[in-house]
């Protein structure tokens, strides 16, 4: 049997953080019903894609699924187990922040079916929790990892680093606390500047600033080191799990293979003989909701991907991984080999850097070419793509 993903988008939040480029918004009332029968129907619509396959994961993101009723949650899971196959090992993550009103409710989203939860600590640093605009404490962080870890098998949280102002004495000290409360899983990641965000504005106008890149390069291999140390092993840019915890859902991104994202700004990649289809649900919750109650989805965009586009976001996910990208899966949905789409002149100068290897038809970043992933990778890609 055939496998596919699903991520559910919930686009609501209690507050919108500074730092977050998410399609996330702040509603003071959300008719829970109402999006439980939108979901329902979108999950219809996609019957075509979802009967006769084993669901092999299924994701709610947002915006925080921790403020949908769990309810909600149960009925969504319920109405995929009715279309196609929810088998004991589909992993099913609820995304969560570790407020007391969230963090009350684990029990019954258990019940609900989720089996996994991902927790946005972002960080123990009480001062640095309002600089990122966070609405929890430290003791509600660590009293949420706690419930976490007592009603689920599987769980993780997130961490943001190379924060404004911060040594790496003061990340060291964050890093070895955090993992005396980690499960099998953990995600890290620097700080980042995002158009349009608060932040982005703010560091325009030179009232913010992030650590030197040498810094931030110091944090990120010392970080990585430790980890690996304590049996942690960075399976892809900012993430680390220890052996046989790699959270399934993400490997369906990285690894390019299909997936359904139903709900506000989702989007799919769904394969087909003809190669992948790329499809985008309006973004706004209003107009997506609108959309599925007169059509039966909410869909704003439905494209054939060229096999260019197909190569292009394929290497692009795939050298997150540091597995990298097998030339085998280029070919099977382009019929294109890494000599067809890659700079040859770029690669054998990376190739010397240190930055890349290619071997057993597998193209890998080092662990230093990891760290300048979105600056190599497009001037890797051939400019006849």
């Amino acid at each position: 049997m055939s496998t596919i993903s699903i991520y559910v988008h919930w686009p609501f939040c209690l507050s919108l953080c500074p730092y977050c480029d998410f399609n996330s918004h702040i509603a003071n009332n959300v008719d829970h019903n109402s999006w439980l029968k939108a979901y329902e129907k979108e999950l219809e619509h996609f019957t075509w894609k979802i009967r006769n396959k084993e669901i092999k994961s299924i994701f709610f993101g947002g915006g925080t699924p921790s403020l949908m009723q769990p309810f909600v949650v149960q009925g969504i899971i319920d109405k995929i187990a009715s279309i196609g196959t929810i088998s004991d090992s589909c992993e099913i993550t609820l995304e969560a922040n570790p407020t007391s009103f969230e963090t009350d409710k684990f029990k019954q989203f258990k019940s609900a079916g989720i089996n996994r939860v991902s927790l946005g600590i972002q960080t123990f640093d009480e001062k640095d929790l309002l600089v990122l605009g966070r609405k929890h404490s430290s003791s509600e962080a660590i009293n949420a990892i706690e419930s976490a870890s007592k009603i689920f098998s599987r769980y993780s949280f997130d961490l943001i680093y190379a924060r404004p102002d911060q040594t790496l004495e003061k990340w060291q000290e964050e890093l070895k606390f955090a993992l005396t409360l980690a499960g099998n899983h953990i995600s890290l990641y620097q700080l980042t500047i995002e158009k349009g965000t608060p932040f982005f504005n703010l560091f325009r106008h030179n009232k913010f600033s992030l650590p030197a890149d040498d810094l931030a390069a110091t944090l990120y291999e010392w970080t990585s080191s430790y980890l690996k140390e304590r049996d942690y092993n960075r399976y892809e840019i900012s993430n680390y799990a220890k052996s046989g915890e790699e959270c399934i859902h993400n490997l369906c991104y990285w690894n390019y293979d299909e997936y359904i994202g139903i709900g506000p700004g989702a989007h799919s990649r769904l394969h087909d003989r003809s190669g992948v289809l790329a499809v985008m649900m309006h973004h706004k919750p209003d107009k997506w909701l609108n959309s599925v109650e007169l059509q039966g989805h909410g869909i704003q965009n439905n494209a054939r991907l060229s096999s260019s586009e197909i190569a292009e976001e394929l290497i692009m996910m795939g050298t997150r991984l540091s597995t990298g990208v097998k030339e085998e899966s280029l070919m099977q949905l382009t019929k294109l080999r890494f000599i067809d789409v890659l700079n040859h002149d770029i690669v054998n100068e990376y190739i010397k850097q240190q930055l890349i290897t290619i071997a057993s038809n597998s193209l890998k970043l080092t662990d230093y070419g990891l760290l300048l992933h979105n600056y190599l990778i497009p001037r890797l890609l051939s400019t006849s793509l």
